[in-house]
């Protein structure tokens, strides 16, 4: 008895998906429903309904048509594009017993046989007498783009498996000319026929190189040397993906305005300013349910975060975190950080150093400190006051994607623009926001920029930030 009771080809055009099918139909017990959930036909250009199931049916009821391949005597499966009917891709990733053949081809190949059959209309051939050839430019843009719509569709494929505890078959457009292969996809499906040999009634179409079938070759093997195949210049990241933090946000006591705020930002100045603005407390301590409320019965509300410059931030959460001895700070990491991380501050020592040199060295731990953090290197948590302001901004947009992403820096232009929408005159703001600027000054060089920049090095890349310098310069 099948392993399965279904199973889908995840493929792309011009991988060798007509070839696959033809095999798999010619295994006693399978059928291929070719493109089942193609939004511009069903099965194929032909438009023949499966079983019993037409086109308009289908579009209005896309999982019976699952049902029913499911259900059907045999082992019944079609081909699904990345284009194909979204709404089944989750609860086909999902169910188990549906087998999963994964197949790929070099993208080089797909994208200039996808360009050679839209310029011919050939897009099968079964008859090798009525082949049509012709050379055609290579497009490095368009190249690219296609090499991204692969990746970003087999890196949606691979997360689905891997959070449903699934494996697939994988198997690249080379190895359907083997038949062990097809033989092995078949026992791995769990139905007991073989192939004897290969199907031949489609021909393969252009298997002339790639230097006969684009006109501008030489400009084509530029192109593919200047693309970084293997990822290099990718940041690795291990940071947590970080939650909404709904109780962080806060908002005036009147006006629809709605600041969620970045951990080791300007906070509390943008407390006072928000206060300042209706004259009363603010509206805190926000839950979904509540938040929910609160923009019901403020139409027109504007939310906005704002972002301060990596090295500002990661020195105020050195001071307000770890220096400080008050409440808000954490006393247990500080003693972690000064016994196992060797960070060189006294065991009483309070606010930064006097000295700038001290203060200096133990910031600079702190930053060594912050990057093995990052990369999952230690046993203390990653808090959001040193988390980079990209993850953060991530776990916000879960729930509530601000209006406006501003710069500490431009808030004295920013804010009244703010207070205008809202229908009031705006407090003043100063640029003063950061309490610790002057120790940072005192002690900030290249170096300093320097090993920022390689502890959120993506926060740089994403948000363009220049090297740090004072507000009030």
């Amino acid at each position: 008895m099948p392993d399965f009771d279904s199973f889908v080809v995840l493929a792309e055009m011009r991988t060798g998906s007509n070839f696959l099918e033809s095999n798999l139909n010619a295994l006693d017990g399978v059928t291929c429903h070719g493109e089942a959930f193609n939004p511009h036909f069903i099965g194929s250009p032909k438009d023949a309904p499966i079983l019993g199931v037409d086109r308009a049916v289908r579009d209005a009821a896309p999982l019976d048509l699952l049902a029913r391949l499911r259900a059907a005597p045999g082992l019944h499966g079609f081909r699904y594009f990345s284009d194909h009917d979204p709404r089944l891709f989750a609860p086909l990733m999902e169910a188990p017993r549906i087998a999963k053949i994964v197949l790929t081809r070099n993208p080089a190949e797909s994208y200039v046989s996808h360009r050679i059959a839209a310029a011919t209309g050939q897009w099968k051939l079964t008859d090798a007498r009525h082949a049509r050839a012709e050379r055609v430019p290579f497009d490095a843009t368009g190249f690219e783009r296609h090499l991204e719509r692969l990746r970003q569709a087999q890196l949606r494929i691979m997360g689905a498996l891997q959070r449903g505890g699934q494996s697939a078959f994988y198997i690249d457009y080379d190895d359907l000319q083997d038949l062990a292969v097809l033989n092995g996809l078949a026992a791995w499906l769990g139905v007991p026929a073989r192939l004897e040999g290969l199907d031949r009634s489609l021909k393969k179409q252009n298997p002339e190189s790639l230097a006969e079938k684009v006109e501008n070759f030489d400009e084509m093997r530029a192109a593919l040397a200047r693309i970084d195949r293997f990822d290099l210049g990718r940041t690795p990241n291990f940071e947590p993906r970080r939650g909404p933090m709904v109780p962080s946000y806060i908002a005036p006591a009147q006006s629809g305005l709605l600041c969620l705020p970045l951990k080791s930002g300007p906070e509390a100045a943008l407390r006072g300013w928000l206060e300042a603005l209706d004259g009363a407390p603010l509206r805190q301590d926000f839950t979904q349910k509540t938040l929910r409320t609160w923009q019901g019965a403020h139409p027109g509300h504007r939310s906005f975060a704002v972002l301060r410059h990596p090295v500002a931030r990661l020195h105020a959460a050195f001071c307000d975190r770890i220096l400080d001895r008050g409440a808000g700070g954490f006393h247990e990491i500080r003693e972690t950080l000064r016994r196992r991380y060797d960070l060189p501050i006294a065991s009483e020592a309070a606010g930064p150093d006097p000295d700038p040199a001290h203060h200096r060295a133990a910031f600079a731990a702190f930053v060594g400190f912050v990057k093995a953090n990052l990369a999952g290197q230690t046993a203390v948590r990653v808090d959001a006051a040193w988390a980079s302001q990209r993850m953060l901004l991530q776990g916000i947009a879960e729930f509530e994607c601000p209006d406006a992403i501003l710069r500490e820096d431009e808030l004295a232009q920013a804010l009244p623009r703010l207070a205008a929408h809202a229908g009031r005159e705006a407090p003043p703001w100063t640029n003063a926001s950061d309490p610790h600027e002057d120790a940072l000054v005192a002690i900030y060089d290249a170096d300093i920029e320097a090993a920022v920049r390689a502890v959120h090095a993506r926060d740089y890349a994403r948000f363009g930030f220049a090297d740090w310098r004072p507000l009030r310069s």
